[in-house]
């Protein structure tokens, strides 16, 4: 078996991680041969296009029973998604099959891959989405397994950093970041909880199961307030609302209906989007994806106007 790994994962590690990126995928094919092996998998293809921060392939186990297997650069927190699927346990989420593993390989339930809640008209898939996230906000476990977790704090002090460069010599940018950061720096102040959180939850990332009709995969984990969760579900289908003559409008009911629907605060989901937009704008601006930062920014743009 060849394990060639797909032209979207290629190149987003070569945006992101260009030598530590280019030096794993060099060594992903005989990683993914040894890891195969290692459980006396039967494989039958590789996910295509697959996801931006890892290999997914398409196995059956020993008894032949449909499995997943992913390998993910150590960048990617391979650990922390185990120490977070275990901790949920299947409830939500895709099930661990692996308690531990000596490779950092991923042995995960299969689910059906091609079919995510984006495949449902706009409306249905964000409240299929939303119902999803809300079983995942449990309480972090304790004691040294909660190490395992950045915080929001954590994560988004080291996304400020990259925002604070990027905006330098930007002035079209910079009253953005600038606007972004003062929101992060009032968010944390005063959080409201404390939970375990997906970290990267959006429509892609809930697939179509069997035991579930949907459950969450590849989640980022992080422990903070839920609106930093539900933040990147508010911009799904962003360049459909730039499309769309009334898109600011949609936003605002967007950000209203979700913070309802899952009694989060208003202005602490629109704050959060507004961050998590600007960052993932900046960022695509930073590694030449142009179309994607003008629609990130713009998106950004309604999310400061709405005061």
């Amino acid at each position: 078996m060849v394990f060639e790994p797909p032209q979207r994962l290629v190149r987003a590690l070569g945006e992101t991680a260009p030598g530590d990126g280019a030096d794993w995928l060099e060594k992903l094919p005989g990683a993914a041969r040894e890891a195969v092996a290692l459980r006396g998998l039967t494989v039958e293809r590789v996910q295509v296009p697959g996801g931006r921060s890892s290999l997914v392939v398409l196995v059956r186990t020993a008894d032949d029973t449909p499995a997943v297997l992913k390998l993910a650069p150590a960048r990617s927190r391979p650990e922390s998604e185990r120490a977070a699927l275990a901790h949920w346990n299947g409830l939500g989420t895709v099930r661990l099959l692996e308690p531990s593993s000596p490779d950092g390989a991923l042995l995960l339930e299969r689910l059906h891959p091609d079919v995510s809640v984006r495949s449902l008209p706009e409306a249905k898939a964000l409240l299929e989405a939303a119902a999803t996230l809300r079983r995942l906000w449990v309480e972090p476990p304790a004691g040294d397994a909660a190490h395992a977790f950045e915080t929001v704090a954590e994560r988004t002090g080291r996304q400020a950093e990259a925002m604070r460069a990027g905006a330098a010599g930007s002035p079209e940018v910079a009253p953005l970041v600038s606007a972004a950061l003062a929101a992060r720096e009032e968010l944390l102040a005063a959080p409201p909880e404390h939970r375990l959180l997906h970290g990267t939850f959006r429509q892609s990332k809930v697939l179509s199961a069997g035991r579930m009709p949907w459950l969450a995969v590849g989640p980022d984990p992080v422990v903070g307030e839920h609106a930093f969760d539900l933040a990147r579900l508010v911009r799904d289908r962003v360049e459909d609302l730039i499309a769309q003559p009334s898109g600011a409008a949609t936003t605002r009911r967007r950000v209203k209906r979700l913070a309802e629907s899952l009694e989060v605060d208003r202005e602490r989901l629109r704050g959060w989007a507004l961050f998590r937009a600007v960052e993932s704008g900046v960022r695509a601006r930073r590694v030449g994806r142009e179309r994607d930062a003008e629609l990130l920014l713009e998106f950004a743009g309604w999310l400061q106007r709405d005061v």
